[in-house]
């Protein structure tokens, strides 16, 4: 296997809850580090959602391989983040899964949606 090039930072993002004032929460995310991917689309799909059309698209990023339980290591409820501000682009992971058999790297499979 050839080694994946690199190329893109992503942000990792973990879910935290945080209280809302009123006896519930909200759900606010948090950065918890910066890694570099190689990141392939996969399907497309149309969604729709309660505001509309939504574009699903199914990402395989992979990643430098870290331990379990290692912050570095993407988990499947974080989600990885290209950008800042209103136009960045977020990731949600679905799986993450070693992709050789020596364990040098990460694929994680994820999903983008955007408004169509």
């Amino acid at each position: 296997m050839t080694a994946p090039r690199l190329t893109v930072p992503l942000v990792i993002e973990s879910p935290v809850r945080e209280p809302d004032g009123m006896g519930g929460y909200r759900l606010v995310w948090q950065d918890t580090g910066q890694i570099w991917a190689e990141m392939r689309s996969g399907a497309g799909g149309e969604r729709f959602a309660e505001v509309g059309a939504r574009s699903v698209v199914t990402w395989r990023i992979t990643v430098r391989a870290a331990a379990a339980g290692d912050p570095r290591r993407p988990r499947p409820e974080q989600r990885l983040r290209m950008g800042e501000g209103p136009q960045a682009r977020r990731f949600r992971i679905e799986a993450v899964a070693e992709s050789d058999p020596q364990g040098c790297w990460l694929a994680c499979i994820a999903k983008e949606e955007s408004l169509a």
